[in-house]
């Protein structure tokens, strides 16, 4: 890494480009962040965050403004131009700042050549910005890909609008109360005497909702265990699964752990819970969570939908299987599942969610429960995967889940992502027959 520190732009046009060329946002953020003064790093954040919110959106306006495209190794241009209309239209920066720092931002990405390349392209959108808009698709107006647009329109054609809206904002900041520890109305008195605003989730009874974010540093008792972050529609499962002391519980899927701390916060008198990942690294989040919270899990590292490899053939009393999925009600939190994400995916998560609950089934006890989730607002994912399993399993009944949130489906209930609330999410409650 160079000691040159970055411009807060030039970094994130690094960072986007690198992001549009296939890696992660997670992966690449924080490894650009070290090459941007701290006084910078807000900044330099809210773009990387705020362009692949609005990708499609200004990919269409580039498209529309570049005649000749650029070349791959000037994909960091591209992106200081998103960049730029960005501010343009979405900042509070004045016009003439994001232009020159945007412009001045080539030096530091040692490209001088598009100095005026670029301060063209931003001049001719302040000029012909209203004649532009007209141009773009409606899945570009909405800064979503074309594929997720249709999905939407057609899963969803009365909340389309709204979920696309709120795949764009910000999204809160939510905190999970260790109830072990102090309950909900204590904690927001510790965060109150910290000059933290905050007030109750709607539906999670563990939950809080920060008017603004902090770092967790900033959190009373954090690192004593008190509290979690975590979103108010995750927060819904442990409820759901109807624990009891003595059970033996699987949490499939389970990294990094926030469910699986959840129950165990709620249920301490479990006989046993398996925390069960194919990612060992990913399970060792698991391990940090459950140390901080002073819980304990048996840490499994396996397929889940191998239970061969890993089962001991002690049939589970409840199973949560929080499924791999598109991600498509988390959007919002992750903005660059909107460059990743393709339309196979969805056909392929399907026949592996199939596979897996399949293969969990097995391991259920007669009269056990087992809890489906993803934080996917696809029905291919969601109330079709449970609708058949449940057509085919003689041994499956769906059990109706009767709560204030989210909406009623044929199978399971759905919740939308909402502005200022809850991500997307699904669950299924289904039970084995005797």
């Amino acid at each position: 890494m160079s000691n040159t520190l970055l411009d807060s732009r030039a970094a994130a046009a690094r960072c986007l480009a690198k992001i549009v060329n296939g890696s992660s946002l997670s992966q690449q953020l924080p490894l650009l962040e070290q090459q941007v003064a701290e006084k910078d790093r807000s900044l330099y954040r809210q773009l990387c965050y705020g362009v692949l919110r609005f990708y499609p959106k200004l990919n269409g306006i580039a498209k529309l403004l570049i005649q000749k495209p650029l070349k791959g190794k000037d994909h960091d241009v591209l992106m200081l131009v998103l960049i730029g209309i960005y501010q343009l239209s979405e900042m509070r920066i004045p016009d003439h700042a994001a232009v020159s720092t945007t412009v001045n931002a080539t030096k530091s990405l040692k490209k001088h050549w598009a100095k005026g390349f670029v301060n063209g392209v931003l001049r001719q959108w302040q000029r012909n910005e209203q004649d532009l808009l007209t141009k773009l698709t409606a899945a570009e107006a909405q800064s979503h890909p074309q594929w997720l647009h249709d999905e939407l329109v057609k899963a969803w054609p009365a909340e389309a609008s709204s979920i696309e809206s709120v795949n764009n904002q910000h999204p809160p900041m939510c905190l999970r109360v260790n109830h072990q520890h102090s309950s909900n109305a204590d904690y927001l008195q510790q965060l109150a005497a910290h000059g933290i605003d905050a007030g109750r989730c709607d539906f999670a009874d563990q939950g809080i909702r920060l008017t603004n974010a902090v770092s967790v540093e900033q959190l009373p008792n954090f690192s004593a265990g008190w509290v979690s972050v975590q979103d108010e529609a995750p927060q819904l499962s442990a409820a759901l699964m109807a624990l009891a002391p003595g059970q033996r519980v699987l949490d499939a899927c389970c990294a990094p752990g926030g469910k699986t701390c959840h129950m165990l916060e709620l249920q301490p008198q479990l006989k046993q819970l398996i925390a069960l990942d194919v990612d060992h690294q990913r399970l060792q989040k698991v391990e940090q969570n459950l140390e901080r919270l002073q819980l304990k899990a048996s840490l499994t590292h396996g397929d889940a939908s191998e239970p061969l490899t890993w089962w001991d053939n002690q049939p589970f009393d409840r199973i949560l299987l929080d499924a791999p999925c598109s991600a498509t009600g988390v959007i919002r939190r992750n903005p660059d599942i909107k460059l990743h994400r393709q339309h196979s995916d969805i056909a392929q998560l399907a026949k592996l969610q199939r596979k897996i609950l399949n293969a969990l089934w097995l391991t259920l006890k007669p009269n056990g429960r087992l809890v489906y989730a993803t934080c996917s607002v696809l029905p291919d994912e969601n109330e079709i995967i449970v609708g058949d399993f449940c057509e085919q399993q003689k041994d499956a009944k769906h059990i109706v889940i009767d709560a204030p949130w989210g909406i009623a489906r044929p199978y399971g209930r759905q919740l939308l992502p909402q502005n200022e609330g809850h991500d997307g999410f699904y669950y299924a409650v289904i039970e084995k027959k005797p």
